[in-house]
């Protein structure tokens, strides 16, 4: 058994040892192979030169470096690519995850039940009000209007399978979002809670217009709601035009005097109309054209006959009857 632990770093100069010293202990406590991953997503700083003296007195510690920074989303999926545990985790570097749960984790999957166990956090300690408000509403709104449900406060912090993880690597779109690639692979996984904590040293590197962006765009692939907005705007503008045009038969009607805006609104309105519904069609193409260029595999396994175990005894017990797989037992009787 071989566990790999992804860090993706970018200017984590005050927290490369701080976070290694933090993991020795646990790493201790696992009766495993373990190899670190880290990412250096073109830091500017003394990261890569840290992260490379810890790889000359560790042979556990790997790291990848990008000839500039690409973001975290990148980092994350190359040390999903380079990783080769049986057992793939992501953590960020300032301790804001702690490394205790990793034992946890660990154990959650060994008993088999679990592909991922993941961590969300229950407080936002720490925050300012407006950025957890903000953090609050793009979870109830994303909710809503994607196929797929991302827990609030789910963290990338998380230990995979290596059948999940290739899963989500099977994913390769360009402009990622994993917290909504890792619950679209679907995969049974197991929530921890924590409260928040702060980082260990440094500052973030996520500013709130660049947590606007994420946010924006991890609406963006994960729905295609928006583009029924002018669905709506096409009815809205018919039956607006309708009503002006009742209105001007019953004003006529009355005996009052035509104005000319009187005729005009409703055509114009009309007019519109026709042209909301051409988008509409439009929307529904380009709705296809997007899940198509995605290029999401149309279907994930997560595990055949092949890879059962024939010489084990399975027992199944059901509300009628016990089904014991074992080589006397060639015929059930329900």
């Amino acid at each position: 058994m071989k566990v790999s632990i992804i860090i993706p770093c970018h200017n984590e100069e005050e927290c490369i040892n701080k976070y290694y010293d933090a993991m020795r202990p646990v790493r201790q406590k696992l009766d495993v192979d373990f190899e670190y991953i880290f990412v250096d997503d073109g830091s500017t700083d003394k990261t890569l030169d840290l992260v490379k003296a810890l790889a000359l007195k560790d042979s556990e510690v790997r790291y990848v470096s990008f000839s500039r920074n690409f973001g975290k989303e990148a980092a994350i999926y190359a040390g999903l690519k380079n990783s080769t545990g049986d057992y793939v985790g992501l953590m960020d570097a300032d301790l804001q995850d702690p490394p205790e749960m990793l034992l946890e984790m660990y154990e959650g999957l060994q008993s088999g039940e679990y592909d991922c166990v993941g961590c969300r956090r229950t407080t936002r300690k720490g925050e300012s009000k407006i950025r957890s408000a903000f953090a609050r509403m793009f979870y109830r709104l994303i909710n809503k209007m994607s196929d797929v449900e991302i827990v609030d406060g789910a963290r990338d912090y998380r230990l995979m399978t290596r059948t999940m993880t290739n899963a989500v690597l099977e994913l390769s779109e360009r402009e990622r979002f994993s917290k909504g690639i890792f619950s679209w692979v679907g995969f049974k996984t197991k929530w921890l809670e924590y409260k928040n904590t702060e980082r260990v040293a440094g500052k973030t590197k996520w500013s709130f217009s660049g947590l606007t962006k994420y946010a924006v765009n991890g609406i963006e692939d994960f729905s295609t709601a928006p583009l029924k907005f002018n669905l709506i705007l096409a009815i809205s503008l018919f039956v607006s035009s309708l009503a002006f045009t009742v209105f001007d038969i019953v004003w006529w009607c009355l005996g009052n005097a035509m104005y000319e805006w009187f005729i005009i609104t409703p055509i114009m309105l009309f007019v519109a109309a026709l042209l909301a519904v051409g988008l509409v069609v439009i929307g529904e193409y380009v709705k296809k054209i997007f899940r198509e260029v995605k290029a999401r595999p149309i279907y994930l396994v997560r595990e055949t006959d092949a890879d059962l175990d024939r010489n084990a005894d399975i027992k199944i017990t059901c509300d009628d009857y016990t089904v014991s797989d074992t080589k006397e037992t060639d015929k059930i009787d329900a």
